[in-house]
């Protein structure tokens, strides 16, 4: 089934690209506020960041469409501090994501963006700090607990200045189970979930 998705929207994707006028490419940057669905404790976001490049494709004044090939850092934290006491655990899951955007500009330089995205998981550390009397650390490569493949759909707001500065913000949800890693009788499914700030330029 992912397979097929992916290949349906590559496949879409060319069909558009052979009808695009003026291409225009960029490089992007900006902060991750990520977070799990679906986990078995209270965990709270992870700050982190995403960086790549974007081409956008017009086919008129008012839609465009915008492939991007994407570093995604992501996952979650959970933190207690108590009498001087404190424990922190970091999931770190980096992705190599290409998300295809369909953008539909309401007014010059203003658009509302929605599109598929397709998530390659490049490495997964779990990492603990704990503080009790003494400071300990530790951290555990997860990647064999997690699935290769993360499937979502983006959607938000973008707005591009005459100069080529652009800014985007969007949220990023997961449809797939990311764990790979399931006891019997355990049905939680654990989905990635991210919201995005962007600044980038389109050359």
């Amino acid at each position: 089934m992912k397979k097929l998705l992916l290949v349906a929207v590559a496949t879409i994707g060319f069909v558009f690209v052979s009808q695009a006028q003026e291409v225009k490419f960029g490089v992007k940057a900006g902060i991750n506020i990520a977070n799990l669905t679906g986990a078995d404790e209270d965990i709270d976001a992870r700050t982190s960041l995403h960086i790549g490049g974007v081409v956008e494709f017009p086919f008129s004044e008012k839609f465009a469409l915008q492939p991007e090939l994407l570093f995604s850092s992501q996952g979650a934290k959970v933190s207690e501090s108590e009498e001087g006491n404190s424990y922190e655990r970091k999931l770190k899951l980096n992705y190599l994501n290409i998300p295809v955007m369909a953008k539909l500009y309401l007014t010059k330089g203003f658009s509302l963006e929605a599109g598929p995205q397709a998530g390659f998981l490049l490495s997964a550390k779990d990492k603990w700090e704990a503080t009790f009397g003494t400071s300990e650390s530790y951290e555990d490569d997860i990647k064999d607990q997690l699935k290769e493949i993360d499937l979502s759909f983006n959607f938000g707001l973008g707005y591009k200045l005459e100069n080529g500065l652009f800014f985007s913000g969007r949220y990023n949800l997961g449809f797939s189970d990311i764990s790979d890693f399931e006891e019997e009788g355990d049905d939680d499914k654990v989905k990635n979930g991210v919201f995005q700030l962007s600044v980038g330029f389109m050359f």
